[in-house]
Formats: C-alpha cells, sequence, structure tokens
C-alpha cells in the first residue's frame, strides 16, 4: 500500500471533469483506490464517491493505493493532479 497527499490546484476544484478524469485513470489499474479529506474516505473509482468530496481548490487530499500496480497507478494519478486537471490554476 502507497499512500500520496495531493493539493488540488485548479479554480473550480474537483467538479464534474476532474472527478471523471480521476475515476477513468484509476479505473485503468487492478489496485484499490481510495481518497480522504478531513477524515472521509471514499472509493476513488466511483464518481459519486470522487463528488461527495467537493474538494475546493487548495483542499488537501491523501491518495492511497493498494494492489500489484499501485506505483503505476500512484504515478498517472499524481501527475493529472499536478497537471491541474489541464483547467486553470
Amino acid at each position: 500500500m502507497i499512500e500520496k497527499e495531493v493539493i488540488v490546484t485548479n479554480r473550480a476544484g474537483l467538479h464534474t471533469r476532474p472527478a471523471s478524469m480521476i475515476v477513468r485513470t484509476a479505473s485503468k489499474y487492478a489496485s484499490e483506490f481510495y481518497i480522504q479529506k478531513d477524515g472521509y474516505e471514499i472509493n476513488g473509482k466511483s464518481i459519486i464517491g470522487v463528488m461527495t468530496l467537493a474538494a475546493e481548490q487548495g483542499a488537501s487530499l491523501m491518495l492511497i493505493f493498494d494492489g500489484s500496480d499501485e506505483s503505476e497507478a500512484m504515478a498517472a494519478m499524481e501527475a493529472i493532479f499536478e497537471d491541474g486537471f489541464g483547467e486553470v490554476k
């Protein structure tokens, strides 16, 4: 299991488009994926779960991957967070 803290950098936060990017990316991997925010944990492969986080710009999230391809999955997820989901930061 690996964990990584990330910050939401895009202005609009985790609205529908970034949430779908997260779910699509996570679904490419066999590893389990969870996101924690303020003591609340959701399944990162669930669009409803990701949307319920209501993570705004500047929010701190803990990404947790557990499985055979966890390193690759984490690298892919880090890349989309660092890019700000291709949106204005």
